[in-house]
């Protein structure tokens, strides 16, 4: 008996030495935000089995092209370094557009699922209007002056995407609306209640990332 005992214990030690290292999910947060804004989602996501680098970046003080890859190209970095099988993103707003900047410019062979919430895939009519005073750029900084809905502004330039995407979008955005968050060629797309700000926080949102992650379906 004690002889089984210590086997069982050795196997138990063996498997957990080479289990396969959990998928990663990249939480990306918004304009003027902080990780602490994608608390609840990574919460929920911790739970499902995932691991979670919610990505620190400085919003307000670089162009998009330069956080990109400053700051997110690292983050995949790490994780495909320490042999992350598959890497996910989960974004916020402002974080969409620096995870469609990033993939139109690398490759990855490691590539899960995307979902966006409230993403400016179609720029912010908001961004139009207060970005043409020094104040209003003073706000916005350099990245949330891209964000116009001009056809030169970034969100225009960076095409369809060539990833599985799902997005969710807020009913009542006045940021972002419902037309502008949808972007073609997406899998999957969903309307939630509520605001732009606290989209991430709904119960249907965390629902439908879930969802989306483990099937490629917003709806659970």
């Amino acid at each position: 008996m004690n002889f089984l005992c210590v086997l069982c214990v050795l196997l138990r030690q063996f498997g957990a030495a080479t289990a396969a290292p959990p998928e990663t999910v990249i939480l990306i947060h918004g304009l003027g935000r902080t990780p602490l804004s994608m608390f609840p989602l990574a919460w929920k996501l911790r739970r499902a089995g995932y691991h979670i680098t919610n990505l620190r970046y400085p919003s307000r003080r670089f162009p998009i092209e330069r956080l990109s890859e400053d700051y997110l190209a690292q983050a995949v970095a790490a994780q495909t370094a320490a042999g992350s099988p598959r890497i996910h993103f989960v974004t916020h707003s402002l974080g969409g557009i620096l995870v469609r900047q990033y993939l139109s410019e690398h490759t990855m062979t490691n590539l899960g699922r995307v979902v966006m919430l409230a993403p400016p895939n179609h720029g912010s009519k908001l961004v139009d209007r207060i970005g043409t005073s020094a104040i209003g750029r003073w706000i916005l900084g350099p990245a949330g002056c891209e964000l116009g809905t001009g056809p030169a502004n970034l969100p225009e330039r960076l095409g369809p995407p060539r990833f599985p995407l799902g997005i969710i979008a807020a009913a009542r955005d006045g940021k972002v609306p419902v037309a502008s968050a949808k972007l073609a060629g997406m899998a999957d797309f969903l309307v939630v209640p509520g605001f732009h700000t606290w989209i991430i926080c709904r119960a249907e949102s965390s629902r439908a990332v879930l969802a989306f992650l483990a099937n490629g379906q917003l709806a659970p």
